[in-house]
């Protein structure tokens, strides 16, 4: 690599980051500067910004280096890649962070890396900027670190004590998907990796329910991304991949990526990107999992040949395929099966359940709860509401969808 400046620098790994998605900073322990230090994870210091395509960009989201070791064919920074290459030393790492929390640019750090030299030699250095932001800057801002699967797990356990989360990237949805995809890295490892830290995370979870002066590890927990539409897993197939994740390891968040073609792409790749609303169907249907009550298997019925429908959403494909668990009496119904009701959230759950003590709720009432009530109302009975035969109707689906949109001829 050529000399560059350390703007350069910035340019270049800034860039090479922005495919990771995994960078939200929610559920972290609470800390702040009043004691000594600099930064804080909470107060008017903290900003979450977030780009349209819904990624957090209030941190400062970087590469250590884009060089790397290992030649997975979907990654743009792989070995074989003709890519502009930058490396960071720790100590560039450590000023920028501290140079940008001063400027209130940011709340924290979020890094990654290539793999240079080797697995456990890069995961030193990682840990490394992390230790000197809390230990000698005493830094108290936010710190995402994503760690190597490949590297020894003392130092992914190292990682743990510095970080506010961690990030161990399954990857890909399926093993076949993995061994194809990225041969030289291991479903195995990165099970191992992910049951370790679950391990830590717990113990000293307990530890700090027994010990005030226990020290917190990792707060805000472990995540993992994937990349949706690089191989060939259907959505159901990352739905379950998905709920054994968090089942088996205790995630806070799986995150999907949508595979965005590269330069000189392998020839085992596909030609065009998958529709970003795929994305988005994911992020509801994990949402589904992970506040609704739903299996996955659940999720998985409402695909059609395995396929979420992009036209309308996850829940509503269910309620459609399940028609004989609908109307709900919106007066009667326990939490769980009024949570199943297309276009109610939680919170209008939440609301109705407690304002239903009071009085009988009318189709007005719910109507005021939601954003469209035209889809709630075929699934829901009120005081002077019944959806009579609306609910089996051939064309329901017509009826509920989103109305097409023409596309721009030179859009994007």
């Amino acid at each position: 690599m050529a000399h560059m400046s350390l703007k350069q620098k910035l340019e270049v790994l800034a860039d090479a980051a922005k495919y990771d998605a995994s960078c939200a900073s929610s559920g972290t322990a609470k800390r702040d500067s009043r004691g000594g230090g600099i930064g804080s994870t909470e107060g008017m210091g903290i900003c979450h910004a977030y780009a349209p395509d819904g990624r957090c960009i209030s941190l400062l989201k970087i590469l250590l280096t884009n060089v790397c070791v290992f030649d997975c064919h979907y990654c743009i920074n792989r070995k074989s890649s003709n890519v502009r290459r930058a490396r960071f030393t720790v100590e560039e790492v450590v000023q920028l962070t501290l140079g940008f929390y001063r400027r209130n640019y940011i709340e924290g750090l979020f890094l990654s890396s290539g793999i240079i030299k080797s697995s456990d030699y890069t995961m030193e250095q990682i840990v490394e900027v992390a230790r000197l932001l809390r230990e000698e800057h005493q830094f108290h801002g936010y710190i995402h670190l994503k760690t190597i699967p490949d590297a020894d797990p003392a130092l992914i356990e190292a990682a743990g004590r510095y970080a506010d989360r961690i990030s161990i990237n399954v990857e890909l949805p399926t093993v076949a998907g993995l061994k194809r995809l990225a041969p030289e890295k291991s479903a195995t490892r990165i099970s191992t990796a992910m049951a370790g830290m679950k391990s830590a995370i717990v113990d000293a979870h307990d530890a700090s329910r027994r010990y005030k002066s226990a020290p917190r590890y990792a707060p805000a927990g472990q995540s993992t991304q994937m990349i949706v539409g690089a191989d060939a897993a259907t959505d159901s197939q990352i739905i379950t991949s998905a709920s054994g994740l968090y089942d088996s390891f205790g995630m806070r968040r799986v995150y999907y990526s949508a595979f965005s073609p590269i330069p000189d792409a392998s020839a085992v790749l596909p030609l065009k990107r998958p529709p970003l609303l795929r994305e988005h169907r994911l992020y509801q249907s994990d949402w589904l999992m992970r506040f609704y009550g739903f299996r996955a298997e659940e999720v998985g019925a409402a695909t059609e040949g395995g396929m979420l429908p992009l036209d309308i959403d996850p829940k509503l494909a269910w309620a459609l395929k399940f028609r004989d668990s609908f109307p709900v009496d919106v007066n009667r119904a326990d939490k769980e099966r009024l949570l199943r009701v297309p276009g109610l959230g939680t919170k209008a759950v939440k609301t109705i359940l407690s304002a239903r003590r009071h009085r009988q709720l009318r189709l007005e009432d719910v109507g005021r709860l939601t954003q469209s009530i035209a889809k709630v109302r075929p699934f829901i009975t009120a005081a002077d509401w019944r959806p009579v035969a609306l609910v089996d109707r051939a064309d329901l689906r017509t009826r509920l969808a989103p109305p097409a949109e023409q596309l721009e001829l030179f859009a994007a």
